[in-house]
């Protein structure tokens, strides 16, 4: 938007800023949900978040009228929590929390509120407590990105075109993943760990079970696919595809809506 802020990361502005922002029409707030939890030998815990800030970020600037809420950084994890450091917030310490996210945003004026899941185990949460969050927000829009397996066909797409090697994506620590942390922090990327790891088919059934049984009881070493192959570009490009996709869905709901 011509004449708005240099950044749209709220948490890095002044209050006058964000006010002035939201006065000048940038009256969509986004924000993420991460989680800081195992991610195989080679990556360090917060790649979700630091994921997910980088995401919606992207997808705020592509959206042009939007600011950018802080990433909620622990997520649901429980079935992570065989794996040491693993952190984790009950489905409904997590539904209060984005309750609150949602409704001081909607007192501050913001007319929409778009939340991106960057770890499986929020999409279902997400999806369940949307009815409520709407409520709560009222008469400010709230939407949620919580389709996982179009989430990860994404990512094996932008993965497949840079690299071939599309069939690595597994949806966790993966090579995805991996190139993605690798982008944003490459100094924390243990590649000398990178392994292959346990390789799911794409569907319910499969998150279900892991959801359900934890992932040490599908994958020994944490990774779903293989983070082998990884490269700082490949990770880029899935950032800017992801970030396309979002945008794309969160217009068309802003357009439905309207």
């Amino acid at each position: 938007m011509s004449g708005g802020p240099v950044t749209v990361n709220m948490e890095r502005m002044t209050s006058p800023d964000v006010g002035r922002a939201i006065e000048s029409g940038m009256t969509t707030a986004v924000f993420a949900c991460g989680a800081v939890e195992q991610h195989g030998p080679h990556l360090p815990m917060f790649m979700d978040a630091e994921h997910g800030t980088r995401l919606a970020e992207e997808v705020a600037r592509r959206l042009g009228d939007a600011l950018v809420a802080p990433t909620i950084r622990v997520g649901c994890s429980q079935h992570h929590m065989a794996f040491p450091g693993s952190l984790t917030l009950r489905n409904s310490t997590f539904e209060a929390v984005c309750t609150d996210y949602c409704t001081s945003l909607a007192t501050h004026g913001f007319e929409r509120i778009f939340i991106i899941p960057t770890h499986g185990g929020n999409f279902v949460p997400l999806n369940q407590m949307l009815t409520r969050l709407r409520e709560a927000a009222e008469p400010c829009a709230v939407h949620a990105y919580t389709d996982l397996i179009d989430f990860i066909e994404v990512l094996k797409r932008a993965v497949h075109e840079m690299s071939g090697m599309g069939d690595r994506v597994g949806g966790h620590a993966d090579i995805a993943e991996s190139s993605i942390m690798l982008a944003l922090h490459p100094g924390l990327v243990r590649e000398d760990l990178a392994e292959d790891g346990f390789h799911p088919e794409l569907d319910p059934a499969i998150v279900s079970r892991i959801i359900a049984d934890g992932f040490r009881s599908v994958t020994p070493n944490g990774i779903l696919g293989d983070a082998r192959g990884m490269s700082a570009a490949i990770g880029e490009r899935c950032i800017d595809v992801a970030a396309e996709r979002l945008t794309e869905w969160f217009r068309a709901y802003r357009t439905a809506s309207s």
